[in-house]
């Protein structure tokens, strides 16, 4: 066989190793951005739902709420009059608030149902009868 023809046989396949670790890369690179997806989307926690609860004597405002199972939550108190409180020990809520200020309690409901909290810091006659409820769906 003359050399001419020796190259053009040798050609391809000198060529192949180098088709090979691009088409290797290429494959990689492809498996690589799907598991970076995947796992973006899979760890992807839905945004927290962000409640204000004004507390005065002797009520809580909103009195009622109803949320979602596995959705993050910033429930904001804020005490409008005397300092108070609320817990809910099923929630694993309990926080106080002094005259004027605001306090951020951050939960996650993972179990359904309906929890009435209560005030926690004593604020008057009608201390007893401010309530919470805080209704669990899926």
């Amino acid at each position: 066989m003359s050399e001419v023809a020796l190259h053009a046989v040798k050609a391809p396949l000198e060529d192949y190793p180098m088709k090979l670790k691009f088409g290797l890369l290429a494959i990689s690179v492809a498996i690589l951005s799907a598991a970076l997806i995947f796992v973006q989307t899979a760890s992807a926690q839905p945004a927290p739902r962000r409640i204000e609860v004004a507390a005065k004597r002797f009520e809580f405002t909103p009195g009622e709420i109803t949320l979602k199972k596995g959705q993050p939550v910033v429930l904001v108190l804020k005490s409008l009059d005397v300092a108070h409180g609320i817990r809910i020990k099923e929630l694993g809520i309990d926080t106080k608030v002094g005259k004027g200020q605001a306090s951020e309690i951050d939960f996650t409901p993972i179990t359904t149902g309906t929890f009435v909290g209560h005030c926690s810091v004593f604020c008057g006659s009608g201390h007893g009868s401010m309530k919470l409820t805080l209704h669990v769906v899926e």
